[in-house]
């Protein structure tokens, strides 16, 4: 039986990470073209925002650095082939980013403002489990995730304060799955 050099490791890892970054990162763009989301929804720039709402140029840039840090993470976690965790940390990752995707058709292309905090709750209750799992495996991929934890208690703050804000919020224009939805 031969061990890898740490040579080998490295290139095994950059392969994985060459699939996961760019993976990860179209999923999330596929996830924002479900339904007009940001400024280019008239539904969103009607609704009253809480004052920590930034730019809406802030989210296309936290998103990007967010999911290329989490396609390291899952590299790193896929090229960890002999832990016993492996299969789980994957499953979870792989729970998490579903609910990720479905956020943005939920909150933005049906209006649903509750069930979007709810989502981003199940979201960062299974990102968290992720990431301990993670630390379990290589301590490198939990700390990567970091960031992404706290972009979800920020972005829960956010659709609270929507939701807070807007109590009618479905109601405030037609629903964009029949009036603004893109192909």
């Amino acid at each position: 039986m031969e061990i890898a050099t740490k040579g080998q490791l490295r290139w095994a890892f950059l392969r994985w990470a060459v699939v996961t970054v760019p993976l990860i990162i179209l999923l999330g763009f596929a996830s924002s073209q479900f339904a007009p989301s940001g400024d280019r929804s008239l539904w969103y720039r009607e609704l009253a925002k809480p004052a920590l709402n930034p730019p809406s140029w802030v989210f296309p840039i936290a998103w990007a650095a967010l999911y290329v840090m989490m396609g390291l993470a899952l590299a790193m976690i896929l090229n960890a082939r002999g832990s016993r965790y492996r299969g789980l940390a994957i499953g979870l990752f792989a729970l998490q980013m579903v609910l990720n995707i479905a956020w943005t058709p939920v909150f933005f292309g049906a209006h649903l403002v509750l069930a979007g905090l709810l989502i981003i709750v199940a979201m960062f209750a299974v990102a968290l489990i992720t990431t301990f799992i993670f630390g379990r495996i290589r301590t490198a991929a939990a700390w990567l995730m970091v960031p992404y934890l706290a972009w979800l208690c920020f972005a829960g703050c956010l659709n609270f304060g929507v939701l807070q804000l807007n109590p009618d919020a479905e109601a405030l224009v037609p629903s964009s799955s029949s009036t603004q939805m893109t192909i």
